[in-house]
């Protein structure tokens, strides 16, 4: 592992951006398959917003280890995506979320990265507990908030104007 790496999963490595990986986002997010739920138009991403998003998430990782890393195969390190947790605007609360490239929809990459994160972070006494949400259309992400034990809150507009499921997980308490 390197120094920007945070954990692995049986299949998957789980790291930090560097500022000259920003063609890898907007690669993802330049999908409008892949893009299509993370915004009220589901317009493709920018490269201006890719930056944008990559020197946050570059922030957050140095100093809080957290916000959303790179997702590498272990076998290859080929890049399947982006996972992680974000601060949730309105209310503060670590929020998880996920994309991964169109090709490796459906190979249960998405769900392994996030049951990873719910792991570290309760291993990591990040919190109490971490919110999630997806659009209302979005079955697949939706599915894997519910896999990796969140319970449905309520739908709601989030703060970027997308009707979305939410989903809270908190931390499990031991006998």
């Amino acid at each position: 592992m390197s120094d920007l790496d945070l954990f692995e999963t049986d299949r998957l490595v789980l790291s930090g951006w560097r500022a000259d990986q920003v063609d890898d986002l907007v690669a993802l997010h330049g999908n409008p398959n892949v893009s299509r739920y993370l915004s009220v138009t589901g317009a493709p991403w920018t490269r201006a917003q890719a930056e944008k998003a990559v020197a946050h998430w570059i922030e957050l990782f140095e100093e809080h280890q957290f916000g959303k890393l790179r997702v590498r195969r272990k076998s290859d390190g080929v890049l399947v995506g982006r996972a992680g947790f974000g601060i949730y605007p309105p209310t503060g609360e670590p929020e998880i979320g996920y994309a991964l490239y169109e090709e490796f929809h459906g190979a249960g990459y998405a769900k392994e990265a996030a049951a990873g994160l719910r792991d570290w972070f309760f291993a990591n006494d990040k919190g109490e507990h971490f919110i999630g949400m997806a659009d209302v259309r979005n079955a697949p992400s939706l599915a894997v908030l519910g896999k990796i034990g969140m319970e449905k809150t309520h739908v709601d507009v989030d703060h970027l104007g997308i009707t979305c499921q939410f989903h809270i997980l908190r931390r499990p308490v031991h006998a």
